[in-house]
């Protein structure tokens, strides 16, 4: 899922997202949104969908990670966060009932409940009592979804998290909690925060194994192609991550022979598609060397074409995957295709 945080998939139109990308759902940050450009302004436009003129679905996560990257400006008590914008320094207080309520103005499909992302590393006691307090923000998100209605003409679907940082225990124990809420899809939070890769594998295979396997499960904030690949394997659904675009207006490029730095001297004179194997119309029509001479003008036309060319690299890669698992041959392929992948061209 491309990630559009306030709004907008940085660089990238909603109609290339639609017609080249070919993108199902996007996201929007109910934090972000929230402080700029405001509820008011959402509710006024009818909806995020109309504000930003996107007609397919919208996920918002519930500004519980952006709470958590706040740890210099913000307070979190039983009732709620007390924080300050990172905008203009003003304050704000945000509850389960109110983060719920905020999703409800901005109108996303899907609403993500309101949790504490734990740092890492923290002490098993601080991950405990904060997955136990993220448990119980649940329990009132539930609550508050099923005693309000929606704002617009359609139903919102919200996903639990599951927490417990790198503790296997506290995973087990909040998966199986999350699973006992029996939404229609769960999500695994608090990881691709600083750990190591095999502890991010280690605690989502721990979880895949409690929560059902007939809802779709969501981890959160992940990855790279290769992240993405290896938690498919462990029973991943569905990923979002800002790496493809940030990455991609830095000049770092994902193709299926390797990740490469466009702006590197070396492909100045290399007059090849940015991937000779792609799909994607953008991939194909223009050349590295051109694409390299755009980051070195500081065009920012540069930016859009590589932020288009690695979307459409990830969703390729997704669509792979299906397809082989539902041939039968995922893991054949993906051992196959992670070294080319992975490597530094």
């Amino acid at each position: 899922m491309p990630v559009g945080t306030i709004g907008t998939v940085k660089t990238v139109q909603q109609r290339d997202l639609k017609e080249q990308i070919e993108a199902q759902i996007i996201l929007g940050n109910t934090y972000h949104l929230y402080l700029k450009p405001g509820t008011k302004i959402l509710e006024n436009a009818g909806g995020l969908h109309k504000f930003i003129n996107w007609d397919r679905p919208i996920l918002t996560d519930s500004g519980g990670f952006q709470v958590y990257s706040l740890s210099q400006r913000r307070k979190i008590t039983e009732e709620g966060v007390t924080f300050r914008s990172h905008i203009d320094g003003s304050k704000h207080f945000f509850t389960p009932e109110i983060a719920m309520d905020i999703q409800r103005s901005i109108g996303a499909d899907i609403i993500m409940a309101f949790d504490e992302c734990t740092p890492y590393p923290c002490t098993y006691e601080y991950a405990r009592k904060s997955m136990e307090m993220t448990h119980r923000w649940l329990k009132r998100c539930v609550d508050h979804v099923n005693n309000t209605k929606p704002i617009y003409d359609y139903e919102q679907t919200l996903f639990p998290i599951v927490q417990g940082s790198v503790f296997k225990d506290l995973r087990a124990k909040s998966a199986e909690f999350i699973a006992s809420m029996d939404q229609q899809a769960n999500a695994i939070g608090g990881l691709s925060v600083g750990e190591p890769a095999e502890e991010m594998y280690e605690m989502t295979d721990h979880v895949c194994q409690i929560l059902p396997k007939d809802k779709p499960r969501y981890l959160m904030g992940v990855g790279t192609p290769a992240n993405i690949l290896e938690c498919i394997g462990l029973g991943i659904d569905m990923f979002d991550c800002v790496l493809p675009t940030r990455n991609a207006r830095h000049g770092l490029l994902y193709t299926s022979e390797g990740i490469l730095n466009i702006k590197n001297a070396k492909w100045k004179d290399v007059h090849e598609p940015l991937d000779p194997n792609s799909t994607s119309d953008t991939s194909r029509a223009h050349t590295k060397a051109y694409v390299r001479h755009l980051f070195a003008a500081k065009e920012s036309l540069g930016a859009q074409i590589a932020s288009m060319h690695n979307l459409s690299f990830y969703l390729w890669l997704v669509k792979e995957a299906r397809k082989h698992i539902l041939e039968g041959t995922f893991s054949v392929w993906k051992d196959a295709i992670m070294p080319k992948i992975t490597r530094r061209l």
